[in-house]
């Protein structure tokens, strides 16, 4: 038999080795674990799970008991492998992409986030895009255009945009900043 566990935070490949040890610590097993979701052999008692919840706790994840905030982990996680984890992507249909992921309909997704999160699935998703695109422009080994090819915007002037409509400033203004405000993924 096999649990699966719900954790929120967990937003990178760091993330998902530090969840390991923290399971591996407490004695148990990890099958598979992804963002936002690990599966583990065996069940996990209410002291185990306590336990679990407080060495999460102290690394900044949190244990997702509620059903809701458990399918809003996952779709917060889905959006954050598409955006961050899929380079060259093909121009994908959010829509799809999630309901395919998920198994749900898009709909009750859509009305399930902006109820809990207060902000739609597409907000959150352009956020991401925005962080990433932050992330390249900070590393400085992309143009605009081909930051803007990457992340499969249909131009630079709609990257940029979108990148002031978010931050309040232009692609240009933000590479010139000394300091590069950039938010943890888990914050977006």
């Amino acid at each position: 038999m096999q649990t699966t566990l719900y954790i929120k935070n967990m937003v990178c490949d760091r993330c998902k080795m530090a969840v390991g040890k923290i399971l591996r610590d407490a004695g148990l097993t990890p099958v598979d674990i992804e963002l936002g979701m690990v599966r583990i052999e065996g069940e996990v008692n209410v002291l185990m799970h306590d336990r679990l919840a407080s060495d999460l706790a102290a690394m900044g994840f949190e244990l997702l008991d509620d059903r809701h905030q458990q399918m809003i982990e996952q779709i917060r996680s889905a959006i954050i492998r598409l955006v961050h984890y899929r380079d060259n992507q093909s121009s994908v249909n959010l829509s799809d992409y999630l309901s395919n992921e998920l198994h749900c309909d898009y709909s009750g997704l859509s009305r399930l986030f902006s109820e809990f999160v207060g902000k739609t699935i597409e907000r959150y998703y352009i956020e991401q895009r925005i962080e990433r695109v932050k992330e390249l422009i900070f590393y400085d080994e992309l143009s605009l255009t081909q930051i803007a090819f990457q992340m499969n915007y249909s131009s630079v002037a709609y990257l940029s945009s979108q990148f002031k409509s978010v931050t309040g400033m232009t692609p240009s203004r933000f590479k010139a900043l000394k300091s590069k405000p950039r938010k943890p993924l888990d914050k977006v």
